[in-house]
């Protein structure tokens, strides 16, 4: 797991390097946006590699060379069987991409289906907390 998140620190620092080279020999601003987002999607990438390997201990299952396959085994996180949610959040992205060429009224109502919709896929397992008070 440290040769992941050292490879992706490597690619931004170098993207980074590329951006001001292509900088000073005149490129064009486009590419000098792209060329810097890239820097910063491989920093976003090292910065999450090395956050998780902090969380497991650096050493994964797959880094030990004398490792089993049993090794790798338990649980890889929960997924839900059966969420209709994504339905509802790709509905109010569309329709607030196509709000930006119809009119600005769709797009404002769009933005609120999706901010109640993105809410219900991620509050979809919350259980609410339930006081029983005395009287």
């Amino acid at each position: 797991m440290k040769l992941g998140w050292k490879l992706f620190l490597g690619l931004s620092i170098f993207y980074a390097i590329m951006t001001v080279i292509y900088y000073g020999v005149g490129g064009e601003a486009v590419g000098i946006a792209c060329i810097s987002l890239s820097s910063g999607l491989a920093a976003l990438i090292a910065f999450y590699f090395w956050f998780s390997s902090k969380r497991t201990g650096g050493i994964l299952p797959e880094d030990n060379m004398t490792g089993e396959i049993a090794d790798g085994a338990g649980d890889l996180g929960f997924y839900s069987p059966h969420s209709w949610w994504p339905l509802p959040v790709a509905l109010s992205a569309i329709a607030a991409g196509l709000g930006l060429l119809i009119g600005w009224w769709l797009t404002l109502i769009a933005i609120g289906a999706l901010l109640i919709s993105i809410l219900g896929f991620v509050l979809e397992y919350e259980k609410p907390s339930v006081e029983v008070g005395t009287h």
